[in-house]
C-alpha cells in the first residue's frame, strides 16, 4: 500500500503519547487501542496526525480542509458522551466527502441501537433470545412470553456498562430492581432478554461487499464462584485482577465441529448484511450444549488493540496486526459511499 496521510480521530481524553515509558499499566489501558493504531501506522511509513474530539466538529472540519488527509481512521466510540452519536460524526465525514475507516453511518445506527438491531434480526429469522424493552419512567409489565431467568442490560450502552451478576434475574422482584438500576445508572431504556446458558463465542468479520470471516473466539469464564452465571460482566471484561483471580481468559474456540463452524460463518454473514455493516465488526453468540446458536448482538468497529480479541483472531487467520490495519485502510478507501456515485 502506498504511504497515506491519515488523521486518527479519538476521544479528547484518549490522545496517546509517543512512548509508553513512564506510564502505569492502568494508565496505558485507557488509551491502549489508540496507541497501538497510531504507532503501527507511523511505523508503516504513513504520515499520521491524532485529533481529539469531545463535543465539537469545528476542528475536525478545519483539519480536513487544511491538511487534506487521504483517510480519517475512526476510533471514536461516542460523541459528547453519547454512544449512539458516533454515527453522526461519520455522517459528517460523508458530507465532507472524506474517506474514513470502519463502519458507515447506517450500520453504526442499526448496530448501536440494540433494540432495533434485534428487531431486524428477528425479521430476518436470525435466532436471537426473546426480548422486551422497558422504557424509562414507565411501569414494568413483564410479557408472559418471556421465561426466567432473564438478562437485563442497557438498550444503548456497550463495553458491558451496567452488566453484573445481578443482571441475571430469577424472579419478578429481582427483574424490577435491575430494570430500575439500568434506568438510573445508565440513563437508558432497559433491554431484557431470555438468558441463554452456554458458551460465549465471538466471530469477527472484515469487508464491505465481500466478507472475510475470522476464526471464532471464546470467553473462558474460569473458576467463578458457585452460583455465579458465566456472563461477560464489566469486571470479567476489563478488571485484570478479577480475571487473574478467577482464571478468566479469551482464546480460540475449540472443539466446535464443522457444522457449528459453518453455521457461525453463515450467521455472521447474514447479520453483517442485515445490519448494513461495512469495514469490520464482531458478532457475539451464545452456543447451547445442544448446538443451538443465538446471536446476542453485533459490534461495529470493535476494539482494535493488538492484544484484544479481534486482532488475535485475525492473527490466528494469518493476518498480522500491520496487515490488519492495512486491510482496514483499504476497506475505508474502497467503500462506495453515496458521494462517490454522485461524482461518477
Amino acid at each position: 500500500m502506498k504511504k497515506l496521510r491519515i488523521l486518527v480521530a479519538v476521544h479528547e481524553t484518549l490522545i496517546p503519547p509517543d512512548s509508553l515509558d513512564g506510564y502505569a499499566e492502568r494508565e496505558i489501558d485507557e488509551w491502549r487501542t489508540e496507541y497501538d493504531v497510531v504507532s503501527h501506522l507511523k511505523r508503516a511509513g504513513h504520515e499520521v496526525r491524532c485529533l481529539g474530539l469531545l463535543d465539537s466538529l469545528t476542528e475536525l472540519r478545519a483539519t480536513i480542509q487544511d491538511w487534506k488527509p487521504d483517510l480519517v481512521f475512526n476510533l471514536l466510540e461516542e460523541f459528547d458522551g453519547i454512544a449512539k452519536h458516533d454515527q453522526h460524526v461519520v455522517a459528517f465525514l460523508e458530507l465532507l466527502r472524506q474517506p474514513y475507516s470502519g463502519c458507515n453511518p447506517r450500520g453504526l445506527m442499526l448496530s448501536r441501537d440494540k433494540v432495533l438491531s434485534k428487531q431486524l434480526l428477528a425479521y430476518h429469522r436470525i435466532p436471537t433470545p426473546q426480548f422486551a424493552v422497558f422504557p424509562k419512567a414507565k411501569r414494568v409489565v413483564v410479557p408472559r412470553k418471556l421465561r426466567y431467568p432473564l438478562f437485563v442490560k442497557s438498550a444503548t450502552d456497550d463495553a458491558s456498562l451496567g452488566i453484573a451478576q445481578a443482571s441475571v434475574c430469577a424472579d419478578a422482584a429481582a427483574l424490577r430492581e435491575r430494570i430500575q438500576f439500568v434506568h438510573e445508572q445508565t440513563g437508558s431504556d432497559a433491554l431484557v432478554e431470555e438468558y441463554v446458558e452456554g458458551r460465549e463465542i465471538y466471530v469477527g468479520a472484515l469487508g464491505n461487499d465481500r466478507l472475510s470471516v475470522l476464526p471464532p473466539w471464546e470467553m473462558n469464564f474460569g473458576t467463578l464462584p458457585e452460583g455465579q452465571a458465566p456472563i461477560a460482566t464489566r469486571k470479567a471484561k476489563w478488571d485484570r485482577r478479577y480475571q487473574q483471580r478467577h482464571g478468566i481468559s479469551t482464546g480460540p474456540a475449540e472443539s466446535l465441529g464443522e457444522p457449528t463452524l459453518a453455521a457461525l460463518g453463515r450467521l455472521t454473514r447474514r447479520i453483517y448484511r442485515a445490519l448494513h455493516l461495512t469495514g469490520y465488526a464482531r458478532m457475539d453468540f451464545r452456543l447451547r450444549n445442544d448446538g443451538t446458536i443465538f446471536v446476542l448482538e453485533a459490534n461495529a468497529n470493535p476494539n482494535l488493540a493488538a492484544a484484544e480479541d479481534f486482532a488475535r483472531s485475525a492473527l490466528a487467520a494469518g493476518i498480522g496486526y500491520d496487515e490488519l490495519l492495512g486491510r482496514i485502510l483499504a476497506l475505508g478507501l474502497g467503500y462506495q459511499a453515496a458521494w462517490r456515485a454522485a461524482e461518477a
